[in-house]
């Protein structure tokens, strides 16, 4: 006996009824059947036998076949799926269905999980994207619900390479040897770890460990917010430059004692700024975040508005701060234009600590700013990221120990700073609250005036 499975219009001509073609009006019925069955969302089996008589051609076996009848198979999505759907659109990433079943299947399971909309898709069968020109095929991409079923091996390499044609960044999951050339043609290819194909995983960049759509959209947050938290670092380091450069710039330029001595950039560098710089990088994702556009593909870390904020913003304000700091306790002890300190004298060690705390201070209250570079700092709540707040705690013992420790002042070349030496930068870390909340407020206010244009 020979048993055949297969979708029904393949077995459909192979199939005979008393040695003669099947009926139309037979041939139709079974069609009707397959189609109820596919809109119920079911994958649709065609069962066919015949009896063989040795000796037998083997090149001739699926001749005048016997068609038992068809099956339907469920196979129903995972319940998170509709919302993993949702959170694409949402964060401008389209999904499109590319599938070797039934077109009323394809159709069906894409409603269940809120795929496509009332209006319906445009199901686009196999043998007739064989017959479409690449200038049509880009223009069906552009359709808003667009379904491919029937296809095959050179279909999905197609239309992977018409996506990336159209300029976009194509992402394709896939577990069968079927899948292998798409997989390997997509910008990223994303193989099933629990029912893919040693061939699939091969051809892969990613392999997904538990087969689940939600996975892969909850992994483009997660490399979304780490993008987001690598510029949040960058900004924070960039900006604490320009109060450690400026100083000598000053110094060279005009002929000012030095406010900052090397081992002080060190101290500040690879000591008080260093872990709150970290705990920038365990920031959680910003409300919002999936709702954003995808980034262009050019697009880069190190950008210039990046390098704006940092060193044309926060960066100045604190240099400022620094200066300031340091020419007030220099002309508090007589200090006149021009005079040369020794490096030991009592006011210049008093002075050059009033700078290096000045920029401590300043950074307290620059990586609060650097959370977000577009939230204000009274939305994400002091308490929501605890590792900042460690990291300041731990910047501020290592500070009063460069400060007020005789190890520290030998060490870092300062000396104990009365009170008001800490306080001459607290009106200027207010101040650079403030610009900066309000340089957040208008790039608020531009974003929600170019979302209702």
């Amino acid at each position: 006996m020979l048993f055949t499975k297969g979708a029904l219009a393949s077995l459909l001509p192979l199939c005979s009824a008393a040695e003669q073609p099947l009926p139309c009006e037979v041939a139709a019925r079974w069609r009707d059947a397959e189609e109820a069955m596919a809109s119920n969302g079911l994958r649709v089996l065609g069962l066919a036998s015949r009896r063989l008589a040795e000796p037998y051609d083997r090149s001739r076996l699926e001749e005048g076949l016997m068609l038992l009848g068809i099956v339907g198979l469920e196979d129903p999505p995972r319940p998170e799926v509709p919302a993993a759907i949702a959170r694409c659109r949402s964060a401008g990433i389209k999904v499109v269905m590319v599938t070797g079943d039934h077109p009323a299947t394809a159709e069906a399971i894409a409603r269940q999980i809120g795929l496509v909309g009332t209006a319906g898709a445009r199901v686009i069968t196999g043998d007739r994207l064989q017959r479409m020109s690449a200038t049509q095929l880009q223009l069906v991409l552009d359709a808003p619900d667009v379904i491919f079923a029937r296809t095959r091996v050179d279909h999905k390499r197609r239309i992977v390479a018409a996506l990336q044609a159209k300029n976009h960044v194509v992402a394709v999951t896939g577990d069968g040897v079927n899948d292998a050339p798409a997989l390997r043609q997509a910008d990223v290819g994303i193989a099933m770890g629990v029912a893919g194909t040693d061939v699939a995983r091969e051809a892969a960049d990613i392999i997904l460990m538990d087969d689940n759509f939600a996975s892969i959209v909850a992994g483009v947050e997660e490399g979304r917010t780490v993008f987001d938290n690598i510029r949040k670092f960058m900004t924070y380091i960039l900006a604490w430059n320009i109060p450690e450069i400026v100083p000598y710039l000053a110094f060279i330029l005009f002929k000012v004692p030095l406010a900052l001595t090397i081992i002080q950039i060190l101290a500040i560098d690879l000591g008080t700024d260093m872990l709150p710089a970290l705990a920038l990088a365990a920031e959680r994702p910003e409300a919002g975040l999936m709702q954003r556009p995808p980034r262009h593909r050019t697009e880069r870390l190190l950008s210039w508005p990046l390098l704006a904020r940092a060193y044309l913003f926060l960066g100045p304000i604190q240099a400022f701060a620094a200066m300031a700091a340091f020419f007030f306790v220099l002309d508090g002890s007589g200090w006149s234009y021009g005079e040369v300190l020794a490096p030991t004298d009592p006011i210049y060690l008093q002075a050059t600590t009033a700078c290096l705390v000045a920029i401590v201070v300043m950074q307290v209250a620059n990586v609060f700013l650097c959370r977000s570079p577009r939230l204000s700092v009274l939305t994400l709540g002091p308490f929501s990221n605890r590792l900042i707040l460690a990291g300041i705690l731990v910047e501020i013992a290592i500070i009063l120990l460069i400060v007020y420790t005789e190890p520290g002042n030998a060490l870092f070349g300062t000396a104990p700073l009365p009170l008001e030496g800490w306080l001459l930068a607290v009106p200027f870390a207010f101040a650079m609250l403030a610009m900066e909340e309000a340089r957040k407020w208008l790039v608020r206010r531009g974003g929600s005036i170019a979302r209702v244009g």
